[in-house]
């Protein structure tokens, strides 16, 4: 049943739902009128928009480029399919877990910022931090109660997204803090993370600490893992445009010759 056609009755229940206690105190008066679906409807809609807005502000993606612009030939190792399989959403409802393995400008972050949007965009509360952000953040909370509180501003999101694990060395505090947030989510909201690291080395980024067996473990666990090979692709683009700019100079300069050699043909000797 399309809004056209919905009866007077659910639309009283959507009026209800927006809150629009004036309106449904005089509904007799207005349910047969024929801007009612539409009013309703703008609301309806307006409210989206800006509940849209505000889980895009509070979810810290920041900018990033399409999946459109992906180049998958450029990685020497890539599953596309695995990978376009998890824009169908599905580990969302299973629960699981997402794990991108591979080199720094491979492309890990890209895919994890477009999940994260497009995932906002079904609706869904979604959190982007960065490993060491997130790490230092939870440290620095002196009292149980504020790390607990912050610890829910981390595990409440329906998708929570975990960048760069491994870029950085961290002590046995941070190591039980990460594996606190892994716990709290697990079997409960999926976490996307993404990592430079295979995790048997994942040892060296938390050193001495005694959870980390168990914290790959439940990260991995009902997850899917996905290693991307190959060179920086941000290499590659800096290569690219330093060409581009040396190409540019070069006509620069040789556009500029000819002028010199005339100004000599028209003053012999370079005087005027």
């Amino acid at each position: 049943m399309t809004s056209k056609t919905k009866p007077a009755d659910s639309l009283m229940d959507r009026a209800r739902r927006l809150g629009l206690w004036g309106l449904l105190a005089h509904w007799d008066e207005v349910k047969d009128s024929a801007w009612l679906l539409p009013f309703i409807e703008w609301e309806e809609q307006e409210r989206q928009q800006r509940s849209l807005e505000r889980r895009i502000k509070n979810s810290r993606i920041g900018r990033f480029k399409p999946m459109a612009d992906f180049d998958w030939q450029w990685p020497d190792q890539i599953d596309r399919v695995q990978i376009e399989e998890l824009f169908t959403f599905r580990f969302i409802e299973e629960l699981a877990n997402v794990v991108l393995i591979g080199p720094n400008g491979i492309g890990k972050s890209m895919i994890a910022q477009n999940l994260a949007y497009l995932s906002l965009l079904r609706g869904h509360t979604v959190l982007f931090t960065t490993a060491a952000k997130m790490l230092g953040d939870l440290v620095t909370r002196d009292t149980s109660t504020a790390l607990q509180r912050r610890l829910g501003y981390y595990c409440r999101p329906s998708v929570l997204v975990v960048d760069e694990v491994g870029y950085l060395s961290y002590d046995n505090r941070h190591a039980d803090l990460l594996f606190e947030v892994v716990t709290r989510r697990y079997t409960e909201k999926p976490t996307i993370v993404t990592t430079n690291k295979i995790f048997s080395d994942w040892n060296d980024v938390f050193p001495n600490a005694a959870c980390v067996v168990t914290l790959v473990d439940r990260l991995i666990h009902k997850s899917e893992i996905i290693e991307i090979k190959g060179e920086s692709y941000r290499l590659k683009e800096a290569k690219e445009r330093a060409a581009e700019k040396a190409k540019q100079r070069a006509a620069k300069k040789a556009k500029s010759k000819p002028n010199k050699r005339a100004a000599a043909h028209q003053h012999p000797g370079g005087q005027p």
